[in-house]
């Protein structure tokens, strides 16, 4: 098996289900909903060095996110206190500076969706939490919209406070909770030119 294959990851039957499993195991839905959107194989494969670019300039980018590379998707955190107040929706100034410099790297890879998912600590209601999460990846994927990413890339999903990445025990923990991630995933485009270029490299 060559380098390629051993690198790219699950394959498509399994994808969804194991997606769900260690979404759910390890609390992280980020992980969960990139796992389930794997193609795997040879195609995965280049899939995941068409990522493996986008994730490098977003890292050159974006001082003020994490970037990560799991399975054949990216992952970017940012925290509420870089993109929102307290308790609040609207977006800061320094939110929109670093959604600007995102919409502009979005735009310059344009065969991926991005989807957007709010998050809370846990003081406040259930009810108050999924709602201010919702209006936190709303806020910020109509945003990304009016900056010229296409809104058939962006969809959105709260998850309030049930999906912790953080401890709630400690100030600094709720504080890091306080978070919108996105997902990047390959869109049907670049799935088919991936296997396009994974058949005529034969390996």
């Amino acid at each position: 098996m060559s380098k390629t294959k051993k690198g790219a990851g699950i394959g498509t039957a399994a994808g969804a289900a194991m997606g769900a499993i260690i979404g759910r195991a390890a609390g992280n839905t980020a992980m969960g909903a990139i796992i389930g959107a794997a193609v795997g194989g040879v195609t995965g494969g280049v899939i995941g060095r068409r990522m493996d670019k986008q994730a490098e300039e977003m890292k050159r980018r974006l001082p003020n996110a994490k970037v990560e590379r799991i399975g054949e998707g990216i992952v970017v955190e940012f925290e509420s206190k870089v993109l929102f107040a307290i308790d609040q929706s609207a977006l800061t100034t320094s939110a929109r500076k670093n959604l600007n410099d995102l919409s502009a790297i979005m735009k310059k890879y344009p065969d991926t969706n991005i989807e957007v998912q709010g998050h809370t600590d846990n003081t406040g209601t259930d009810s108050h939490n999924q709602e201010l999460s919702d209006k936190r990846a709303a806020e910020v994927a109509q945003y990304l919209t009016s900056r010229g990413v296409a809104s058939n890339r962006v969809t959105t999903k709260g998850f309030g406070e049930s999906a912790p990445g953080y401890t709630n025990d400690s100030d600094e923990g709720r504080a890091q909770n306080r978070r919108v991630d996105f997902l990047i995933t390959a869109n049907d485009k670049m799935k088919e030119d991936a296997r396009i270029e994974a058949e005529k490299s034969g390996k």
